[in-house]
């Protein structure tokens, strides 16, 4: 079996906030000692409760935030090490689609606008002229097509005058319009109906094999998550506590936190009963996290050591890492 190319590498990642209180500064753990890879082509899913870090992750790993520890390489770079210039370039690489579609899209711009902006700002590293407007009309019309969009019937109109899941296929053309190597799929779904869902899923399977993407997809909806993605990290206030591919993650999830989450996933059968996990007590303030194992205070297996000093990652088996304090030998 080939082996799996790194694309990015995320060592120790820790973004904090300053909040004032009073005379004192205290901080926002909002992503706190997060390491992880991502492989080529594979989408990555990072699931957790509201709150718990995923978006504040995916916005570090594009340096759209300055973090506060830690590297991120992307294809072997450190992006946080990069001059403006260089950074520039290499944006163009990585792009983001928003959670609000219409928020994300600027009301005063025609469609067509929206979808070319990317190309003017970037237009020292086209292989075209950007002032061959002919050209341009063709990449654009071809990018909206590919997200399903008739340009003959679209371009013109604004965003108000488009539905949500329309709205979201103009903000993931904007995004592909630069042909990146990596998107952030920042709850990309979750404004959108059920339906609606379905198709734009269908449309960024579509898409990752048309122009050979890969994916991190941020998400609190696990059956979204289970879909979609090759792998999954499970994240609990700004820490990854569980990391597997897929199918093993919800066949043999190992974290309590996990378990919990899976236990939540509702099954449409109102005769099969399942033994639901509920998790007692408020989820902790990043700002001020409990010791040892940040679960340990909402944990049913809590142990006597849980709430004394941190668990590190370990692989149970190939490719299935777990922080729990439960595997320490």
């Amino acid at each position: 079996m080939p082996e799996k190319k790194v694309l990015i590498h995320a060592d120790g990642v820790k973004k904090y906030f300053p909040s004032s209180e009073g005379f004192k500064t205290k901080y926002v753990k909002a992503v706190d000692n997060v390491s992880l890879d991502v492989y080529k082509g594979e989408t990555l899913g990072l699931v957790g409760e509201s709150g718990c870090g995923k978006s504040t992750f995916g916005r570090c790993l594009l340096r759209l935030f300055d973090i506060t520890g830690g590297t991120i390489e992307f294809n072997g770079k450190d992006i946080y090490a990069m001059s403006p210039n260089d950074l520039i370039k290499e944006r163009r690489n990585m792009q983001l689609i928003f959670q609000d579609p219409l928020a994300s899209l600027n009301p005063r711009l025609r469609i067509r606008q929206i979808v070319e902006e990317p190309l003017h700002f970037h237009k020292e590293q086209l292989d075209f002229d950007i002032n061959d407007k002919a050209k341009v009309r063709e990449v654009v019309d071809k990018t909206l097509r590919d997200v399903g969009l008739d340009p003959d019937l679209c371009a013109d109109r604004y965003p108000h005058e488009f539905s949500g899941g329309q709205q979201q296929r103009v903000g993931i053309a904007r995004a592909l319009i630069l042909k990146p190597d990596f998107i952030v799929c920042d709850e990309a779904v979750s404004a959108l109906d059920v339906s609606v869902q379905a198709q734009v899923l269908n449309l960024l399977e579509e898409l990752k094999k048309e122009y050979d993407l890969t994916y991190l997809f941020i998400s609190h909806n696990l059956s979204v998550i289970k879909h979609v993605c090759d792998r999954i990290a499970v994240m609990y206030l700004g820490q990854v506590v569980e990391l597997a591919d897929r199918d093993v993650l919800f066949s043999n999830p190992q974290h309590p936190y996990t378990k919990a989450l899976i236990s939540a996933i509702p099954i449409p059968d109102p005769e099969k009963k399942r033994n639901r996990i509920l998790l007692e007590g408020d989820i902790p303030s990043p700002m001020n996290p409990p010791s040892g194992c940040r679960f340990h205070t909402r944990c049913y297996e809590c142990g006597e050591n849980c709430g004394c000093s941190e668990p590190s990652m370990i692989e149970v088996e190939p490719g299935h890492f777990v922080a729990c304090h439960k595997f320490d030998k």
